[in-house]
C-alpha cells in the first residue's frame, strides 16, 4: 500500500480511482463497509482504490476544546486500511490554511484536478470543507456537473443502533470490551513500548510489564482479561491488565497500563508490544492491605485462565 503524506504539495497521485474520504477514527465496522466498497469497486473497474483522510483531527484546529481523544495511531490507522486491500492512502495535514478550503475548492483542486476521481464513496452524514458545507448532496450536484460518480453509504447499525465513533469512544471509556469489539469487528489494542516501573508487583509475587502507550484513548480503570504480543516473540500470551493509580499501595500517583503476563518470565524492557482488551473482569478498587491485595490478584489470574480455556488465545482475534 502506498502512503502519500501532504497529497496536496504532489503531483505524482494515483488518477482515476475510486476513492472515499473521511476521518476513520476507531476504523469501526460502519468505516470498514465504506472501505470495503471502495475496495471492491476498483477491482471491479481495475482502478487504483484511495482513501483520503487528515491529521491531526480536524478539530484540533478549528476547535480544539472540543478535539476528542484518538482511538488509533495514524500508523494503526494506515496498518488496518492495509489489511482491508487499500491501495493508496493519502493523509493530508488537517492546518489553518487547510480549515479555510471550501468544499468547492477541494472537490474541484483536489478530487477533480489533482486525482481525477471517477467515483467517491462516502457515509451519508459525513461533510467536509469550511462550515462543514461538504455535504452528500453537494458532492453529488459537483459529480453530476464535472463527470464523476458519488454513492452515499447508509449508517450501519447494530441491534438497531447507529456505529459510530462517539459511541465507540464511550464504550472503550467504560471497559466494555464486548461492545466495543463487537463495533470493531475486531479485538481493541492499544500499541506502546514495555517501560521500567517501580517494580512492586515483582516484590508481591506478580511481576508486571508496564505499557507506555502511544494511544491517546484507553479503558479509564479496571482489570482486564487482556493478551500480549512482544517484539521479539510471534505468540500472543494471555495477560492481566490493571488500569489505574493503584490506590492499594500508592497515594496521588498516575494511571498506569501494567500486565501480568501468564507463564512467561523473559525480560522485555524496551520491547515494543501490542495489548489486546478481551474482558472486564472487574473495576479497580482499594483494599485494606497488601495481602488482602495479593489474594484478588491470585484470583484474577485464576479467572483469567479459566476464561483462556474456554477461549483459547489463538480464536480470540476476529479481524485482528
Amino acid at each position: 500500500m502506498l502512503v502519500v503524506q501532504d497529497p496536496l504539495r504532489q503531483t505524482d497521485l494515483p488518477v482515476g480511482g475510486i476513492a472515499t474520504i473521511g476521518n476513520f477514527d476507531g476504523m469501526h465496522v460502519g468505516h470498514q463497509e465504506i472501505v470495503r466498497g471502495v475496495v471492491a469497486r476498483a477491482r471491479e473497474l481495475g482502478r487504483p482504490s484511495v482513501v483520503i483522510t487528515f491529521h491531526p483531527h480536524p478539530l484540533s484546529i478549528v476547535a480544539p476544546d472540543r478535539v476528542p481523544l484518538q482511538i488509533l495511531t495514524l500508523a494503526q490507522k494506515e496498518e488496518i486500511l492495509e489489511s482491508l486491500g487499500v491501495d493508496t492512502v493519502l493523509v493530508i495535514p488537517f492546518s489553518h490554511e487547510f480549515s479555510r478550503w471550501s468544499a468547492e475548492k477541494f472537490i474541484r483542486e483536489f478530487l477533480v484536478s489533482a486525482l481525477g476521481v471517477r467515483e467517491v464513496r462516502i457515509g451519508v452524514d459525513f461533510c467536509f470543507g469550511a462550515g462543514r458545507e461538504g455535504t452528500l448532496a453537494l458532492l453529488e450536484s459537483f459529480g453530476q456537473q464535472l463527470g464523476f460518480e458519488v454513492v452515499g453509504v447508509p449508517q450501519v447499525r447494530i441491534r438497531g443502533i447507529r456505529v459510530s465513533s462517539t459511541l465507540l469512544r464511550e464504550a472503550i471509556r467504560k471497559g466494555a470490551m464486548r461492545v466495543v469489539n463487537l463495533l470493531l469487528g475486531r479485538t481493541f489494542y492499544v500499541d506502546g513500548r514495555v517501560a521500567t516501573g517501580q517494580r512492586l508487583g515483582r516484590k508481591i509475587g506478580f511481576p508486571t510489564v508496564n505499557l507506555d502507550t502511544a494511544n491517546q484513548l484507553f479503558p479509564e480503570s479496571g482489570v482486564f482479561i487482556t493478551s500480549s504480543r512482544f517484539e521479539t516473540y510471534s505468540q500472543h500470551f494471555g495477560s492481566v491488565t490493571n488500569i489505574g493509580v493503584r490506590p492499594t499501595l500508592y497515594e496521588n500517583y498516575g494511571t498506569t497500563i501494567e500486565s501480568h503476563i501468564l507463564d512467561f518470565a523473559s525480560n522485555v524492557y524496551g520491547d515494543s508490544v501490542r495489548l489486546y482488551f478481551h474482558k472486564l473482569l472487574r473495576r479497580e478498587q482499594q483494599f485494606r492491605s497488601a495481602l488482602e491485595l495479593t489474594h484478588q490478584i491470585r484470583n484474577d489470574i485464576d479467572r483469567a485462565r479459566a476464561w483462556f480455556l474456554a477461549h483459547p488465545i489463538d480464536s480470540c482475534f476476529p479481524g485482528a
